[in-house]
């Protein structure tokens, strides 16, 4: 186990003088500390979208167009993927831009969503109407709390219906609930992407199939490996302490310190730059709670570990906040019991 020493994820630094290009866009931005998405959005526009326009066209047939397939797919789907789902996370929760500006917001929404597998306002709907709402109970369509969360099977089945029932459950969840506003947006934002899909196929079937649909299902099986992840480790008698914090890592720098996910239950609207130091408010709840917090490792290494079972590997990288574990052995007893599927009493 670690102690919880020196924070290295991402905080911001002002600037000693900003750009041309950035002075530019913080016209248009609420918050200047979320230049970092411009940066991202502006390598989008300049290397996925003319790339896609290109293999629609007849420009490239045969092994041709895969030359430029490939990389476009490892750029988009492997390079760019993570970084734009997290900056997606990021600004549903905090606006993005000025309100006079709003548009550009819904152009990355509809515009540029598709090309990562995202269709157009259902993240929203899921993550802000559902998720946050629910905060991973039974209600939740992507809830991992029916499952034994430890188990390859397990996984494979969660995957499955979410892949095949995600919308229907995040519907009827709106529908129940009277939130007219979210099952609309949800409805409109997925039908919408099955109708552009079908259209293009009639323009380039093969290029649609590359470009859109296999992202999209690609998109789905990824989301619910990092909300397998984040939400793994419940305690049964609290199932609000139901998620994880990974610091210290790579990923974090990447991806808007996505690591810190029991902080961002507890405080959403938080600017991801001011999430290690919420951590450091909040060590003593965490430490009350026995929330795990892995130091050095993301969520790929958890799941990975909990496929595998390799609770020594965890242990080894969970922090001992306030010395609440006696030994490593001790550390494992309470993770497993964390992953035990949750069955409701009669």
């Amino acid at each position: 186990m670690k102690a919880l020493n020196i924070i290295t994820d991402p905080v911001y630094t002002e600037p000693k003088e900003f750009s041309s290009y950035e002075k530019f866009w913080l016209k248009y931005l609420n918050d200047k500390r979320d230049l970092p998405f411009i940066h991202l959005l502006t390598a989008i526009h300049i290397l996925i979208i003319p790339a896609a326009v290109v293999l629609y066209t007849p420009l490239l047939q045969g092994w041709h167009w895969w030359l430029l397939y490939v990389p476009y797919f490892y750029v988009s789907q492997l390079y760019f993927k993570g970084r734009f789902g997290l900056m997606l996370h990021c600004i549903v929760h905090r606006k993005l831009f000025k309100k006079r500006y709003m548009w550009i917001y819904h152009w990355v929404i509809w515009a540029i969503c598709p090309f990562f597998g995202h269709t157009p306002e259902t993240y929203f709907a899921h993550h802000m109407g559902m998720h946050h709402v629910a905060n991973n109970m039974l209600d939740d369509a992507s809830s991992t709390l029916p499952y034994q969360r430890d188990s390859v099977r397990g996984f494979l089945s969660y995957v499955g219906r979410f892949l095949i029932l995600g919308f229907r459950d995040t519907f009827m969840y709106f529908f129940k609930n009277k939130r007219k506003k979210f099952y609309i947006r949800l409805a409109a934002g997925e039908f919408s992407f099955y109708i552009f899909c079908v259209g293009m196929c009639f323009v380039n079937f093969h290029a649609t199939l590359f470009i859109f649909i296999i992202p999209f299902v690609f998109a789905r099986i990824v989301m619910m490996l990092g909300n397998w992840t984040q939400h793994a480790f419940v305690d049964l008698n609290n199932l609000e302490d139901n998620s994880i914090n990974c610091i210290n890592t790579q990923y974090n720098k990447i991806c808007w310190n996505d690591g810190y996910h029991a902080v961002h239950h507890i405080r959403p609207a938080v600017h991801y730059t001011e999430l290690p130091a919420e951590l450091l408010k909040n060590k003593d709840l965490f430490a009350r709670q026995k929330t795990p917090i892995f130091d050095g490792v993301h969520y790929l290494h958890i799941f990975r570990w909990l496929m595998t079972k390799r609770y020594d590997k965890m242990a080894k990288n969970l922090v001992n906040l306030n010395s609440i574990y006696s030994s490593e052995e001790e550390a494992i007893i309470n993770l497993k019991q964390r992953t035990r599927k949750f069955v409701p009493s009669k």
